[in-house]
């Protein structure tokens, strides 16, 4: 009986492993649905400083996170410290190093984000990390997300620049690339559409001769976001992986009154 007790332990533990992870699959505007978040930084005036968002401010339901900015994560360091381990090219203002500590928050001492006006982008007002369109931006999720995305910009260099996705313990699920230069809107959604997203560093990750700044944040829980069918035919997604541990378990029990 002890034998069955520490299999069942130990495949239960397995399978909450399996179902709390998801990969990512990158999304366009259009995956996000009626429902979901919308920040344009035309709320506040132009010069307000790391500004925050209650549900109310955006036009969000009861359900809705409070959305808040800042230059990095707690437990980030910028590339200022240690300006070669920044990608070749990468302004060390806009180069962040290391994962983020649990639970996920913004480090106070992070450079701010302010908004500011944007030639180059079509829907000014942006959002700019310090220096002025040279700098890092942190977004926090009060609650998590099951997909996420934004306007970044004005990118002259392909995969220069990325959105990192982190979990509510500072683990990285994913990130995506600019893959165009100019305006491109970069989106992630969890492929099983679970909430898992707490925060998104928009940082460089390569070359950027030019300055970028988000415009147009966009998240949604399960239901207000889009996951797109699996390319190449149906995948096994965390949530079939644990059904198949459920039958596996089934069979393994009945293995062992067969032989008790």
């Amino acid at each position: 009986m002890r034998r069955i007790s520490a299999f069942v332990g130990a495949l239960t533990l397995a399978l909450a492993s399996v179902a709390a992870s998801a990969d990512i699959v990158q999304i366009d505007q259009s995956a996000f649905q009626a429902g979901a978040g919308l920040i344009t930084f035309s709320e506040y005036p132009q010069g307000t400083v790391n500004p925050t968002y209650a549900p109310a401010q955006y036009g969000g339901g009861v359900s809705s996170p409070n959305v808040s900015f800042g230059g990095y994560f707690a437990g980030q360091t910028p590339g200022s410290v240690t300006p070669g381990a920044c990608p070749s090219g990468a302004a060390v203002s806009g180069c962040v190093l290391g994962n983020p500590g649990g639970p996920l928050s913004i480090d106070p001492a992070s450079p701010s984000t302010f908004i500011a006006g944007d030639g180059s982008n079509p829907t000014s007002p942006v959002l700019s990390g310090t220096p002025q369109f040279n700098g890092s931006i942190a977004i926090l999720f009060s609650t998590p997300q099951a997909g996420v995305g934004l306007d970044g910009g004005y990118f002259d260099s392909v995969a220069s620049t990325a959105i990192t996705a982190f979990d509510a313990n500072g683990n990285v699920i994913g990130q995506v690339k600019n893959s165009i230069t100019g305006i491109e809107f970069l989106g992630l959604v969890t492929s099983d559409g679970s909430a898992q997203i707490s925060g998104l560093l928009f940082s460089l990750v390569g070359d950027e001769p030019a300055g970028f700044a988000i415009d147009n944040l966009h998240f949604g829980e399960q239901g207000q976001v889009i996951v797109p069918p699996p390319v190449g035919g149906a995948v096994p997604e965390p949530a079939s992986l644990a059904l198949m541990g459920t039958g596996m378990l089934g069979l393994a029990l009945v293995g062992f009154r067969k032989f008790a």
